[in-house]
Formats: C-alpha cells, structure tokens, sequence
C-alpha cells in the first residue's frame, strides 16, 4: 500500500489507516473474534496506522488492540503505528461526556492506555476533545513531557481550530490533527487542511465514509438501539432522506467507473491533498478489503471538481453530531 508521512521527520504509515472504535461501541453489537481477524487482515493488507481511544468501549478498544499485539509478538509490534487519545470522560451507557485536559489526569490517562495496551510507548497520543479551561499550552506541554520520558512518540490534537493547533505547535511539534472530514464533513478545508500542510502536520481524516452514510448500505430503520447513528441529525426525517439523494448520485458516478460508493470516497481524500490520511473504520474484512482497494486509485480534477459540486456543504442537511457530540470541538 502507498504510503503516507505522519508528521515532519515522522514514520512512514499507509496511506489508510484503520478506525478500531467500531469494534467496541457505538454501531451496535460488536464480535471480539472476527474485529481480531479483521485487524489480522488489515497488516496482511499493508496497513499500519491503528487508531483507537480510550473512552471506545471505556477501555475495550484499547484492550482488544493490545491483546491483538501480544498474539502477534515483537514482529507484529513493529509493524504497527498504534494511536490513542485521551481527553473524554464518560459514564458506561451514557453517550454525555464532559473533558478533562488537566495535567493530572493526562499523565494518568497516558499510564492507563499503556497498561491496557501492553506498550511501553504509544506511538501517536492525540488530546481527543478541548477544555478551554486549560490553555492548550499547558496541555501540550504535560504530553510534551511524557515524548521526553519515553512514553509517547508523537502528539497529536484532535478537532482543534487553526489558532489552537499553531499555538501547540509552538510549544512542540504537532505531528497529527485528526478531525471528521468527508465529501459530506468539509468544515477542515476552511484553513486546517492548509494550515497542517504549512506546519509539516498530517491530517488524519476520521469517518471518512460519513459513518457510512456515503457507501448507501445503511438502513436506518434496522440500526441497533445502541447505535448512535439513530441520534445522529443527518440520519433522521427529512435530512436523511435528503442527504440519501446525494449518496443516488454519488452511486452513479461510482457505478460508471466500477467502482463502490466507499472507494470512490476515500479516493477522493486521498487525491485531495498528500498529507491527508483516511481511517475508516470497519468490522469486516469485505469491508476492509474494498476499502484497502481506493489506496492509489487516481480521480482526474474534472472528477474532483464534480465530487465537490455534488456534496457541497450547503447541500448536505443535519449537523454531523448531535450537540452532545459537540462537546469539546472547537468550531470556527
């Protein structure tokens, strides 16, 4: 698989790399052993880049992917770039969340993801969510710490503003932002996108299939009750049915090229820009497959153009989250 730099200096990862969160929470009932085949197949494939968090399944993501490592060994370990976050703090059963970025309780997060992982060093630590309350100073200087004490290879910032991430970097080089960016989520092209291009920072694109919106395999009427989609704006009334006109049209221009909804729309991230990295998630290796497919697959600047035209933001209906989702992402 073509590969993709994480950061100035950083490692050389896939240019897709693998969402793990569905595997525990989230879009409904989850099977430990085929998310263990799958994460087996996505090496097979050539992908490096594993990103998980540790409010996904409030602690089994992380303990699921560390488990995976431990079965593969030091062989397998060195094949894998493992990211994972902190910053979220929930109630089991509860989608609320309220955000802690204290010094304190970064240091404690970043031993806890360790443990469950059976790391010594996590190879990417993002801050997932912002407390304004805490200058991003302050936060980046308690993960800068833990890159001096060996714990952490590179930080990363996720769903932050343009400001933000320039006044992190100053303090230390951010090597990641990850922030929700899709042909129906185009807020990062408002100046993130350039902005991490300027700073050496890659863009790590997460729900790049619009939670699987965009591939038209969803039927919301058969979600799981534990599946937040059922809550999500642009999956009910008359958004979805809306936004599932768009997705029509994007099936046929995917069609006429022979190719599905989801290659199309990763091709398209991946054609966008040479520092943006897609980590679509999935359970299943037919899945993985396909969408292991789109890595390399060239869209023309007619095609491109078209695709922008077609999911321009002011055609898309419903917000991407409700507003509890919204809880430490920093708008504008």
């Amino acid at each position: 698989m073509q590969q993709r730099q994480l950061g100035a200096g950083g490692p050389l990862v896939s240019a897709l790399g693998l969402g793990c969160m569905g595997m525990s929470e989230f879009y409904g009932p989850s099977d430990d052993e085929q998310s263990m085949l799958t994460l087996a197949r996505a090496l097979e494939l050539g992908i490096r880049l594993f990103d998980t968090a540790d409010t996904y399944g409030l602690g089994h993501n992380e303990s699921l992917l560390g488990r995976f490592i431990e079965q593969g060994g030091p062989a397998r370990r060195q094949q894998m770039v493992v990211a994972t976050k902190f910053g979220i703090v929930r109630q089991a059963g509860q989608y609320e969340r309220r955000i802690d970025n204290s010094p304190a309780y970064i240091r404690a997060a970043c031993e806890a993801s360790l443990r469950r992982l059976g790391l010594e060093r996590i190879d990417l630590y993002y801050c997932h969510r912002r407390d304004p309350a805490v200058p991003i100073e302050e936060v980046v200087g308690a993960m800068a710490d833990l890159v001096a004490a060996g714990k952490v290879g590179a930080i990363g910032l996720s769903e932050v503003s343009v400001p933000t991430l320039r006044r992190a970097h100053a303090v230390h080089p951010v090597a990641a932002v990850q922030s929700e960016y899709s042909l129906w989520s185009r807020e990062p092209e408002g100046g993130l996108l350039a902005a991490c291009a300027e700073l050496g920072t890659a863009f790590v694109a997460y729900s790049p299939l619009g939670r699987a919106f965009l591939t038209a395999t969803v039927d919301t009427a058969q979600l799981a009750d534990n599946d937040f989609r059922k809550h999500n704006p642009r999956f009910a009334g008359e958004a979805e049915a809306h936004n599932r006109q768009l997705v029509a049209a994007l099936g046929g221009f995917a069609e006429a090229r022979g190719l599905s909804n989801a290659q199309v729309a990763l091709a398209w991230l991946l054609n966008k820009a040479p520092h943006v990295i897609p980590i679509p998630g999935t359970r299943r290796i037919s899945y993985l497959e396909s969408n292991a497919a789109s890595a390399g697959m060239a869209l023309s600047a007619d095609e491109m153009a078209w695709l922008d035209r077609l999911f321009d933001p002011a055609a898309v209906a419903g917000a991407r989250y409700p507003e509890a989702g919204f809880a430490g992402v920093e708008r504008g």
